[in-house]
C-alpha cells in the first residue's frame, strides 16, 4: 500500500498551522486552529484508508473483496466530522460568554496562578 505524498504534506501543513494557531491567546484563533487540526486528522485517516475502490455493500453474492473500499476510515472521519462539530460549537458558546463578561476575546492569564509560580519561584529548595 502506497499513500499519496501530496496529501501527507497538505496533512503536515494543515497540522502546524493548527498547532500554531491553537497556541494563540484568542478564542477565535484557537478554534480556527481546533478545526484546522480536525481536518487535518480527517484527511490522514482518509489517506492511511487505503485507495478508493467500489461500494463496500454489493450483496451476498458477489465475492470479490479485493476491489471494495474500506468502509472504517469513512465511518471514523464521519464520527469525528461530529464530534468537531460539538466541540466547536462548545468553544463558540465558552467565546460568547467570556465576550459579554469581560468584553475581551484575549485569553488572560488567571492571578492566583501567577502568584502560585512566583510563590515557587521564592521558596528554597529542601
Amino acid at each position: 500500500m502506497s499513500a499519496n505524498l501530496t496529501l501527507l504534506i497538505v496533512v503536515g501543513v494543515l497540522i502546524a498551522c493548527g498547532v500554531y494557531l491553537l497556541l494563540e491567546r484568542t478564542v477565535s484563533k484557537m478554534l480556527l486552529g481546533i478545526l484546522l487540526f480536525s481536518n487535518a486528522v480527517n484527511l490522514l485517516i482518509l489517506t492511511m484508508g487505503g485507495p478508493d475502490g467500489s461500494a463496500p455493500i454489493k450483496g451476498s453474492a458477489d465475492t470479490e473483496h479485493s476491489t471494495m473500499a474500506d468502509p472504517l476510515a469513512q465511518a471514523m472521519i464521519l464520527t469525528a466530522i461530529v464530534i468537531t462539530l460539538g466541540i466547536s460549537a462548545f468553544v463558540l458558546a465558552l467565546a460568547y460568554r467570556s465576550y459579554i463578561l469581560t468584553t475581551s476575546e484575549k485569553v488572560e492569564n488567571d492571578p492566583e496562578d501567577i502568584g502560585i509560580a512566583a510563590r515557587e519561584r521564592e521558596e528554597p529548595e529542601e
